[in-house]
């Protein structure tokens, strides 16, 4: 099915992974719903660099973490676009830091805008795809999900938990036409991974098989094949955007 027509959510989209997602998503056809938390600039800068390729898209500014925030998200793209009818979560923070030191509000931030915020966005949507019977959702976790790292189990934590829910969104809404999928990526070069340590960046390179950093649209890449109708049989799925640094 030709995809202009069709609105997309990207939470979170105001730069990195997200960014790189929404122009992909564009480019195939797809309008676009930008979601941004505080960055209006970065939002609206997006909103009109996809204009100007000849797509569309609109800023939405939402806390995807807040209840009462989703609530009121959907109706405003729904007036404004159309019915979302496909769902990106992409929105992430990091509050690193060892376990024992780690403290409560660390833990809870972490939790609340990586893992609550996509059960929120999903639940909301997944009540139209459901009468319409069709719908795409992804979910952006994280290798770090499948593999844990010292120093960020608020983080793993959040990114198994995306994990969990998206392969019970799947079993709860394949009959409706409705997928659901997450994606890993490993190290990506975006600005949360460009402020670390240049001896770490080369000890993580020699765990990636492929011998290099990931870019944002090797993610975009395969989130565009995943709305599509092509990936139609594919669900409940976790894959990796690493260079083989978590291969089986």
């Amino acid at each position: 099915m030709n995809p202009e027509g069709r609105v997309a959510l990207v939470t979170g989209a105001g730069r990195g992974i997200g960014k790189a997602i929404a122009f992909e998503l564009s480019a195939r056809g797809y309008i676009v719903a930008v979601n941004f938390r505080a960055s209006s600039k970065a939002a609206e800068g997006l909103v009109g660099e996809i204009a100007s390729s000849g797509g569309r898209a609109m800023a939405f500014q939402a806390d995807v973490s807040s209840p009462e925030d989703v609530a009121g998200l959907f109706p405003q793209i729904e007036e404004r676009l159309g019915q979302v009818q496909i769902l990106v979560n992409n929105a992430g923070i990091t509050r690193d830091g060892l376990l024992m030191r780690m403290k409560d509000h660390d833990w809870d931030d972490v939790i609340t805008t990586n893992l609550k915020s996509v059960f929120l966005t999903t639940r909301q949507a997944a009540r139209n795809m459901a009468k319409s019977r069709w719908g795409r959702i992804v979910n952006i976790s994280s290798v770090i999900g499948i593999v844990g790292n010292a120093g960020q189990a608020n983080y793993a934590a959040a990114k198994a938990g995306v994990i969990g829910l998206t392969k019970s969104t799947a079993r709860e809404f394949g009959s409706r036409g409705i997928t659901a999928n997450a994606v890993a990526p490993g190290f990506i070069e975006t600005d949360m991974t460009s402020i670390l340590d240049e001896k770490l960046k080369e000890q993580m390179l020699l765990q990636i098989p492929s011998g290099r950093v990931g870019t944002p649209e090797d993610v975009a890449g395969l989130v565009g094949f995943l709305v599509s109708e092509k990936a139609s049989y594919i669900n409940g799925q976790v894959i990796a955007v690493d260079g083989g640094m978590t291969m089986a």
